[in-house]
């Protein structure tokens, strides 16, 4: 295979994984429902994103560098809402 096509196919990938998350993001900030969500694992989540990141940037991978930035940015804005909420 091509490199710019296992590249695609880890897009593809990380896109599928960014989209898993949109309803955990609705539910959170627009039905402003928290419940059963768990901050340790979506600390544990940020950790092992962070850490795929580091593993893309020391391999050059285009497609872990954009998948793993995404999810972290969702997660972190998941993070971020929870907290708000629960400080209500």
């Amino acid at each position: 295979m091509t490199n710019i096509l296992v590249e695609l196919i880890g897009i593809i990938a990380g896109a599928l994984g960014v989209i898993a998350w949109i309803p955990q993001l609705k539910e959170v900030w627009k039905e402003k429902k928290h419940e059963g969500i768990s901050l340790p694992t979506l600390y544990l989540i940020c950790t092992a994103l962070l850490l795929w990141l580091t593993y893309g940037l020391i391999i050059d991978s285009i497609a872990i560098i954009i998948s793993n930035l995404a999810a972290l940015s969702c997660i972190l804005i998941l993070i971020y809402g929870v907290i708000n909420l629960r400080k209500d």
